[in-house]
């Protein structure tokens, strides 16, 4: 049986560790541990990669959004419509300024928001669309834009998951207000604890996040708006500034893991693998299978030692927090649903074998054609 991770953290790590270690240990010799150069740095270095204006580095994802929405003036009473089939940070960060997170469905291909869907959930108290560029794949965003430039609304992206994707040339998180970014450890860029970023073209927006950020001042103890505490600790900004030189191996490393899993994939019938829209560059934070016998296939796998996640089993619009709102869409959720029955995750990471990868095939070949694994 193969010792196969989910994301193998530890790996990534010891490939770098000499890189990391030292950027850890400048940050101790400084004691430089709030803001400073070590954020400055990676903040400059992430508007280079993205080619923004300028990036303010929080202390997480959820943060970015909840920041964006208050830049933006977006709160009680105001719409905002993102996509049922993502994490909840999305929705929640809205619903956290008060305002109604509205669910629109999704591209069955992509996994992505429908702009299809988009206008019909559109009323005269709807500000903001926050497309997600789910699984490391960005939304289809020129006609979201042109909805977006119709009805006068604020476009967020959600690139939480998709560093570095591109779309039609574009890399994600310049067509909107704003681009949001999580640091989390899994992420393709992963911080070792919580972090976030955000950026944009937007100068007098990264003025004003930037004050928000930082209890809305820009001079201590002169506050000029209601702000949040949320600054990126130092020690993960060095670390980040390590791992963004790597972002573009680590993404390439990824892609030709999932060209093997496509070619592994290739004649099992029950098997769907990820699709690539044209024009797309796809980075792959997940790969992500549609599946019949889910349930049973997973506890397959796990009887057999392979990891893998379901992301994500129930769409925002049935949790518990938004089921009883009225407010949060009335638009037709059959494509989310059905995903959540069907979508399983298997291994993706930048330290991903061959052997690894034909050990996680051979088990799921296996189980549609109910023989024994070899172990």
């Amino acid at each position: 049986m193969q010792d196969i991770k989910m994301v193998d953290l530890r790996g990534q790590y010891l490939a770098i560790k000499e890189e990391i270690d030292a950027a850890i240990q400048t940050v101790l010799d400084q004691t430089s541990f709030i803001k400073g150069p070590h954020v400055k740095a990676f903040e400059e270095a992430l508007s280079a990669y993205v080619g923004s204006e300028g990036t303010v580095a929080v202390g997480n994802g959820t943060d970015a959004l909840q920041i964006a929405f208050m830049a933006l003036g977006i709160g009680a009473g105001d719409e905002v419509i993102t996509p049922a089939f993502t994490f909840i940070a999305t929705a929640e960060a809205a619903a956290l300024m008060g305002a109604k997170p509205v669910f629109v469905d999704i591209d069955p291909l992509t996994f992505n928001m429908d702009p299809a869907k988009i206008e019909a959930l559109i009323t005269p108290a709807t500000k903001a669309i926050v497309p997600v560029h789910l699984f490391g794949q960005a939304a289809d965003m020129d006609p979201i834009l042109e909805i977006a430039k119709k009805h006068n609304l604020h476009i967020i992206e959600d690139c939480a998951q998709a560093i570095g994707a591109t779309y039609k040339g574009r890399i994600v998180g310049k067509d909107g207000a704003f681009g949001t970014l999580s640091c989390f450890p899994s992420k393709n860029l992963g911080a070792y604890g919580d972090a976030g970023a955000m950026f944009s073209n937007d100068e007098e927006l990264l003025h004003k996040a930037r004050m928000i950020a930082n209890h809305g001042s820009q001079k201590k103890y002169y506050n000029e708006l209601v702000g949040i505490n949320s600054r990126l600790d130092a020690m993960q900004a060095a670390i980040l500034s390590v791992k963004l030189k790597y972002l573009d191996a680590y993404s390439a490393a990824r892609q030709a893991a999932a060209r093997r899993y496509d070619i592994l994939f290739a004649d099992v019938a029950e098997v769907e693998t990820p699709q690539t829209a044209a024009d797309n560059v796809h980075v792959f934070h997940q790969y992500t299978l549609r599946v019949p016998q889910r349930d049973a296939l997973s506890a397959h796998l796990k009887a057999n030692g392979v990891p893998h996640a379901v992301y994500y089993p129930v769409s925002l619009r049935e949790l518990p927090v938004f089921i009883s709102d009225d407010a949060a869409g009335a638009g037709d959720l059959t494509e989310t649903r059905r995903a959540c029955q069907e979508v399983l995750s298997l291994p993706m990471h930048t330290e991903l074998t061959e052997a690894q990868q034909a050990y996680i095939a051979e088990t799921i070949v296996a189980f549609y054609q109910q023989q024994p694994v070899a172990l």
